[in-house]
């Protein structure tokens, strides 16, 4: 696919002012900043999507860190989830290398793409229902771009939020899947919807998120690619 589209979705999502609070706590955050990053010029503003245009896999997280992706401009770049997620997209074949700490390291995604819910910071990791249906026509746009195989939702909101756009699209054909880690539910379309705890330091710190657990997830995702692509 061309990125002509990919990068015009991109460029709209960059230009949004559409959810007041957010704009204004992200351009607070890059203002008053974290000690460690004072030398950085935060991003500050709505975080673009992220990886390959062409993408069997789409994956779809809550929001930007506060002084991770909302100081870098990349999503999962410079914090510990993003540590967590990299190395695990690397060792899965999606990513080139296992760290991302800047837009401009060289890390670059193969047959991935990486969204999110809420493209701003929001204070305390937790949008508004209204803030998430404000960037869910961006949802749905890169849906319609790709055409994803598999559909990683990381967390429960990432979850219940890929719930809500798919039973719109008419690809569930039952009650709504309840979120677990390795949750996984076919789509109408043939397409796979999996589940994994959120890469937080909150799961990663108290050992709920291990890597193996991750890895097994990134298995299962490659096996459904190699299955459904033969």
């Amino acid at each position: 696919m061309s990125r002509s589209p990919w990068n015009a979705l991109n460029q709209r999502i960059v230009d949004c002012q559409a959810c007041d609070r957010l704009r204004t706590h992200c351009q607070s955050i890059g203002l008053t900043k974290r000690k460690a990053y004072l030398d950085w010029d935060y991003w500050a503003g709505p975080v673009p999507n992220f990886g390959d245009p062409s993408a069997q896999l789409l994956i779809v997280g809550l929001a930007p860190g506060a002084h991770g992706a909302n100081r870098t401009g990349r999503m999962f770049t410079g914090d510990r989830s993003g540590d967590w997620l990299y190395r695990a997209l690397a060792r899965a074949g999606f990513s080139n290398q296992a760290s991302s700490v800047a837009r401009n390291d060289g890390l670059t995604l193969q047959n991935c793409a990486i969204t999110a819910v809420c493209h701003c910071a929001p204070p305390d990791n937790k949008p508004t229902r209204t803030e998430i249906e404000q960037c869910h026509p961006f949802l749905n746009e890169i849906v319609d771009l790709l055409q994803p195989a598999v559909f990683l939702a990381l967390g429960q909101i990432a979850w219940k939020a890929s719930i809500d756009h798919l039973t719109q699209r008419g690809w569930l054909s039952t009650t709504r899947p309840k979120f677990g880690h390795g949750a996984q539910y076919i789509l109408t379309n043939g397409s796979l919807l999996i589940g994994s705890y959120h890469p937080s330091q909150q799961n990663t710190f108290t050992g709920r998120l291990t890597e193996p657990m991750l890895d097994n997830v990134f298995q299962t995702i490659n096996h459904w690619i190699e299955e459904t692509s033969a």
